[in-house]
């Protein structure tokens, strides 16, 4: 990887530095407290660990290490942070410029490891790093509730592998018992740091923390659980310090390219998936809200001016999903209050399709969520903006039961929607079970003059909507396929939108029929007008989703500052679902959907075609009596079927024989060659056409490889062509 004074973050690529095929977060426990007073956020983060199977000795060195910085203490029993001309033990660093400084952190000791030692590397950027240690879990005293045979092993001793056992069979506690495992979780995240020589040594650059061990070889051997002391900067990329619309302070996380790496030390690549639990104190007059699945009732800590909030999910995310927000925000009440749900309609069909991710609690198992077409949802913003936040609380009933009725079962058991401060960049944002949501979406108009007003807040609800099942509860495996998001979100907006409008299938043709030319004319404004590296839907093209050794990466045209404002991958994504969509019929297209949902929901995805798909599509088309050659020129050009395994070019050699597509019988040739384990019956359909350069090309490549073929093989090639 670069180092990191080569990044030129105005055209370069994001690295995600985290080694996650050595070690996975599986679980983190953040306790925080918000300082308005100094823009910033402290506290801890404790991550709980588990070695990826399979990984050998010195598996964490390589790209994710980085230069050794200068030193600073750890020791200590309290979270304790530098001022700005000092370092962790307090003395004035020597021999640094300020420009370093703001990069580079170390613990003292970090010059004692080693590159053989094992290196647990976090994405990081924009956080002062006070300390990190290993947790000493042996205090937690309600291990009575795991297995025996844990517990056995736990009383037996208080060595290190007796906590990596404990913590193993704690993130492997089945999901029936999630309230007990997140209890767990808790308390261990509580426990004192380990002493005698189990202190741990950190380094941190731009975009990464780096953490040993000292004579650690391997993740097997590395601490279970970490608790990482920081404080976030007040300039942080991905922590928004601003004021609402009323004047008064806020802060949320922005959604910027280097998500929540400016939050908290995690792993950001989307694979590395895992649960969390936070706790966030604020200012008693404020209000926080966060991705959890069920709302929280605020509680005093002690302190009358401040509250603690507390907030958890247990289905596995990316890292990235985590939002915070935290203001003086109030909630939107409704002048009339809604109409009860009526859970009689709609109620889903089990199709026997069963669920393929990991063991968690997962909603669509569930037969009540079935049936819920409405899930309970809050609207807040600032006091000034309530009266015309109204409008999105009567919107959002219909729109929700619109989405259930188009995809099926809500992902998420809940959804609040923010209006967000006026310097949000986009009209909206969709995270588990919130969304944020510009004020530009708003009526501008007076009070009960919206009719007319309603379409861009409706259909801009409706595409966050339907973030829940693409983008979030399924997600792109590589951040470059933005597409699988965002493109299907522009796809189904309309479809959700006109539903929640109840409209008729003339009105809803027509409808679509014109966002989709107002959306031609932008692509076409955008193809015009921008770089084109930049047009391309998928930028790593035959390289997505691959990663290093360690599984590291980079996010093409991450920092690239004209990509924000780039709409490709939601246009150009449109598009091509909304001509699939045409080919086959919207409503089997929107039926597809929902199996799609139910099959890959809790999974990462990508949108490469897999040598199978291929296969099937080749078969496919050899069922249809013409193909074009501009067809089968685009055939070759989009798949680069010359490079795919024997299966695929098998099917591509008879298409090209059954097509006489005489620009690629080279490729025929090849294959009668160079795969005769599978050319024996290519022979027979290239003799039935009774077409003399075909039979020709079949006597040629006969003479060619004769001598060599199998005696039964060449016998039956023979009789074929002789």
């Amino acid at each position: 990887m670069e180092p990191d004074g080569d990044l030129n973050p105005n055209t370069d690529d994001l690295p995600l530095r985290a080694n996650t095929n050595h070690i996975l977060v599986r679980h983190y426990v953040l306790d925080l407290t918000v300082h308005f007073d100094r823009k910033v956020i402290s506290g801890s983060a404790i991550l709980f660990l588990e070695p990826c199977s399979g990984v050998g000795t010195n598996a964490g060195t390589g790209e994710g290490a980085g230069t050794v910085g200068a030193g600073g203490s750890q020791d200590g029993s309290v979270c304790r942070f530098p001022g700005v001309d000092e370092v962790e033990d307090g003395t004035k660093e020597l021999g640094q410029t300020a420009a370093e400084n703001e990069n580079i952190q170390s613990s003292h000791l970090w010059e004692t490891t080693s590159d053989s030692d094992f290196t647990l590397v976090l994405d990081c950027c924009d956080l002062d790093v006070s300390k990190v240690e290993a947790l000493d879990i042996t205090s937690v005293s309600a291990m009575s509730s795991l297995e025996p045979e844990v517990v056995s092993e736990w009383l037996g001793g208080r060595s290190e592998n007796s906590q990596a056992a404990f913590v193993q069979s704690l993130i492997s506690m089945p999901s029936s018992r999630w309230r007990q495992k997140h209890q767990l979780f808790l308390l261990c995240s509580r426990a004192p740091g380990a002493q005698y020589g189990n202190s741990l040594h950190f380094h941190r650059d731009r975009w990464s923390l780096q953490v040993r061990k000292k004579g650690v070889a391997s993740p097997q051997e590395f601490p279970r659980t970490v608790r990482i002391c920081y404080e976030t900067r007040p300039t942080g990329g991905s922590v928004r310090w601003t004021k609402d619309q009323d004047n008064r302070v806020c802060v949320y996380t922005a959604g910027s390219p280097i998500n929540n790496r400016a939050l908290f030390p995690c792993q950001e690549p989307p694979v590395a998936m895992s649960t969390w639990q936070a706790t966030v104190r604020a200012p008693s007059e404020c209000v926080v809200l966060m991705s959890g699945e069920e709302k929280t009732v605020p509680t005093e800590d002690g302190d009358t001016r401040f509250l603690n909030w507390s907030y958890y999910v247990t289905m596995p995310m990316p890292a990235s999903t985590f939002t915070l927000a935290v203001g003086h925000w109030r909630q939107v009440t409704a002048e009339i209050p809604p109409a009860l749900e009526d859970r009689t309609k709609k109620s889903m069909v089990d199709d026997g399709i069963s669920c393929s991710h990991g063991d968690y609690p997962c909603r669509f198992t569930e037969r009540s969520a079935r049936s819920q077409r409405v899930i309970p949802h809050r609207v807040f913003g600032p006091v000034c903006l309530l009266q015309k936040a109204q409008m999105v609380l009567k919107l959002l009933p219909g729109c929700l039961a619109a989405a259930h009725t188009v995809l099926g079962v809500h992902p998420f058991p809940r959804l609040d929607v923010l209006i967000v401060p006026a310097g949000f960049s986009s009209l909206g944002m969709a995270s588990p079970h919130i969304i944020f949501l510009s004020q530009s979406a708003l009526y501008a108009g007076s009070p009960g003059s919206e009719g007319n007003g309603l379409s861009l807040c409706g259909s801009r609800i409706c595409h966050e909507i339907a973030h829940s099942w693409f983008g979030l509860v399924i997600g792109a495996r590589d951040w470059t396929e933005e597409w699988i998001s965002e493109g299907f979100a522009t796809y189904l907006e309309d479809i959700v939108w006109a539903q929640a409008q109840h409209l008729s299938v003339q009105g809803t043709a027509e409808q679509s029929d014109l966002k989709a030319l107002l959306r031609w004319r932008r692509l076409s404004d955008e193809l015009k007008n921008s770089e084109e590296v930049l047009q391309i839907l998928r930028p790593n093209m035959e390289n997505t989703g691959q990663v290093s050794e360690s599984g590291s990466s980079t996010v093409k045209h991450a920092l690239n500052p004209d990509k924000a404002f780039m709409q490709v991958h939601y246009l150009k994504g449109y598009f091509l679902l909304r001509f699939l969509g045409s080919q086959v019929g919207e409503q089997p297209f929107i039926d597809f959907f929902r199996l799609f949902v139910k099959k890959y929901h809790g999974q990462l995805i990508l949108s490469q075609v897999t040598s199978e798909q291929l296969v099937m599509l080749l078969e496919l088309l050899l069922e249809e009596e013409e193909l074009s050659v501009e067809t089968m020129q685009a055939l070759q050009r989009t798949y680069n079927l010359r490079d795919q395994d024997a299966e695929v070019r098998h099917r591509w050699c008879e298409l090209v024989v059954k097509h006489a597509h005489t620009q690629a019988y080279r490729d025929v040739e090849h294959f009668l060659v160079h795969d005769q384990a599978m050319g024996v019956y290519l022979y027979g359909e290239l003799m039935v056409q009774e077409e003399p350069e075909q039979q020709a090309l079949a006597c040629r490549c006969l003479s060619l490889v004769q001598e060599e073929m199998d005696q039964s093989a060449r016998r039956v090639v023979e009789e074929m062509v002789l």
